[in-house]
């Protein structure tokens, strides 16, 4: 496994507009870091299936999680995979309809899944939560041994996959941009509002600091 790229293949080598196309990890892990969802792709007896769920990274594997009774997930565990995580930046308004595009930060994944074991299962969602709401952990009750069998857990590591990022205004013929048309782009931004309380909180439990300070993207102090 290459320290600092992904393993550029057939099925991850970008063809069109090769430029847009980034190998190196540190680029694909702050994507990863800063999304909380993905969707997993994989098939059951020759038939295609999507699955969006949560994801999280430790080092250079990546996981996700789902009920132990799930068709998909037992059918996932130690088959290929491709997973994608994607952020959607902008819409991008051209002088035709041909070249409108959308701005976007998006990462493919391919692997064989590998079935996380019942001996590290609790550690790898300590992971997962904290990954998620760093010292969120630390506050919760002690997870049950049900809750811990009802949960399953997949990973794979880093390895054969892309980075696909498109920025920027329109590109538009040239003989085009003379034409009186507007033309530019409308800027997407995931927002994080203020936290709504359970009605069924205590009074007494103030808004704990690790949800005061929540963010998405880990990558920015």
């Amino acid at each position: 496994m290459d320290e600092h790229n992904l393993r550029n293949t057939n099925k991850t080598r970008v063809i069109r507009n090769p430029s847009r196309g980034i190998y190196d990890r540190e680029t694909a892990y702050n994507i990863i870091d800063s999304t909380p969802m993905c969707h997993v792709a994989y098939t059951i007896d020759s038939e295609p299936y999507l699955t969006p769920t949560f994801q999280w990274r430790k080092g250079d594997w990546i996981y996700w999680h789902g009920s132990s009774a799930s068709r998909f997930l037992k059918a996932a565990e130690s088959t290929p995979v491709a997973i994608n995580i994607f952020q959607f930046d902008g819409l991008v308004l051209a002088r035709s309809g041909l070249h409108h595009s959308a701005n976007y930060r998006s990462v493919t994944l391919f692997g064989v899944a590998e079935l996380i074991s019942d001996d590290t299962k609790e550690e790898v969602l300590k992971d997962f939560v904290d990954n998620l709401i760093p010292g969120r952990w630390e506050t919760l009750r002690e997870m049950r041994l049900q809750e811990v069998r009802a949960t399953m857990i997949l990973g794979m590591p880093i390895d054969e996959g892309s980075v696909k990022i498109r920025s920027g205004q329109p590109v538009d013929d040239s003989e085009d941009y003379d034409l009186p048309i507007w033309a530019g782009v409308i800027p997407f931004h995931t927002s994080i509002g203020k936290p709504i309380p359970d009605p069924a909180l205590s009074p007494n439990i103030n808004l704990p600091d690790h949800v005061k300070q929540f963010k998405l993207d880990k990558s920015v102090d």
